[in-house]
């Protein structure tokens, strides 16, 4: 069978937005700057390069990043790039309550139908969590596909809805809490699994005010890394998708951007491999396993 792996990039372009949602950095005027770096000079670098190397892919803006970076983000959807949504501010979705979520969603709706000239079809959660209505708010929303969970690595699936698990307790008799993860019901929202593996901004990108901060790994150990996957990837399965995460605030700086010229050079000497959208994947899984069937892909 032929080899078909579909590769995307997904760019969030986290920018000022990134500061004030989730890295702690809301008073820092040094690391606003930085967000400022990352709309006007990273994501015009990844646009280039892209360009250079011939692809569409897909760009996740928050709302504030099109209404701060127009002139950039309207560079993006101009030359062809799939626009998705990546909440307004980088705001927690675990932290808000559905109502307020859906004001955020109808606003970045409505930005990026202006901006690219048709609504979103993919969204990526911002920190990659997920509010307990989230599932729901996007269906209604008309959003096929999501790109941040991760009950699977390499092959698409349909997110569930009500799925349920128990808290340990130690106040309680363990019998309590004893209880099995259990799956709710496949809705029609495609996934294509996220994966902190294959995202630059972990390893990559110092944030003083987190913890667990990197920001000064070796790009060409990361590039090893994330060619280690494809690697297994490609010898294992004949179909397999391999999304990769990236933000102008990390592989637009000169020594990331030369990682991903390397990596590109890899990938495309792979027989069977295509550089897509994530809105392409996700119509590609749908025909592939149509969700009133009961093929699925086998990891």
């Amino acid at each position: 069978m032929a080899k078909e792996i579909l590769v995307s990039y997904g760019v969030d372009v986290d920018a000022v937005a990134g500061w004030l949602g989730s890295y702690g950095g809301e008073d820092s005027p040094c690391d606003i700057s930085r967000g400022v770096f990352a709309g006007r000079v990273g994501s015009m670098r990844l646009l280039r390069m892209f360009e250079k190397w011939g692809i569409r892919t897909t760009w996740f803006m928050p709302g504030h990043s099109i209404e701060t970076f127009r002139e950039q983000m309207k560079a993006v959807a101009d030359a062809g790039h799939e626009v998705g949504m990546h909440g307004y501010s980088h705001e927690n979705p675990i932290a808000m309550t559905p109502v307020q979520e859906e004001a955020i969603f109808d606003k970045c709706v409505d930005l990026i139908a202006e901006l690219s000239g048709k609504p979103p079809r993919g969204y990526v959660a911002p920190w990659w969590e997920f509010g307990s209505k989230t599932n729901e708010l996007l269906l209604k929303k008309g959003i096929k596909y999501d790109h941040s969970l991760m009950h699977n690595d390499h092959h698409p699936y349909y997110v569930t809805v009500g799925d349920q698990w128990t808290k340990i307790d130690y106040s309680q008799h363990p019998s309590a809490w004893m209880k099995p993860y259990v799956s709710g019901e496949e809705t029609d929202l495609i996934e294509i699994p996220a994966s902190w593996y294959l995202d630059d901004l972990p390893p990559m990108m110092f944030i003083k005010a987190s913890p667990n901060s990197h920001g000064f790994v070796n790009p060409h150990d990361i590039e090893q890394m994330w060619r280690d996957q494809f690697d297994w990837v490609y010898e294992n399965y004949d179909y397999a998708v391999f999304p990769l995460t990236i933000h102008p605030d990390v592989s637009g700086k000169p020594h990331v951007l030369q990682m991903h010229q390397r990596l590109f050079d890899y990938l495309k000497g792979h027989d069977g491999v295509r550089f897509v959208t994530m809105e392409e994947i996700a119509g590609d899984f749908a025909r592939r396993f149509p969700k009133s069937g009961s093929a699925r892909p086998q990891s």
